[in-house]
């Protein structure tokens, strides 16, 4: 699990700070991976969910080339 630290800027207030926090655990994934471990889930369970991520990944469109 990735260890993530937040220090306080100056006239920062302690909601702006635990906005800024909630911000960086979801660009890390974390809650994602907090909700997945909260309850037992079956490897063939793991299996089908990554099959049909992988199967939804497949069908979109391919996207344009960046430039």
């Amino acid at each position: 699990m990735p260890t993530i630290k937040i220090k306080s800027r100056s006239n920062e207030s302690i909601d702006q700070m635990l906005r800024r926090f909630k911000k960086l655990c979801e660009k890390e994934g974390l809650t994602k991976q907090i909700k997945r471990n909260s309850y037992y889930e079956k490897p063939s369970e793991r299996r089908r969910r990554q099959l049909r991520k992988a199967i939804r990944h497949a069908q979109r469109p391919p996207s344009e080339p960046r430039r």
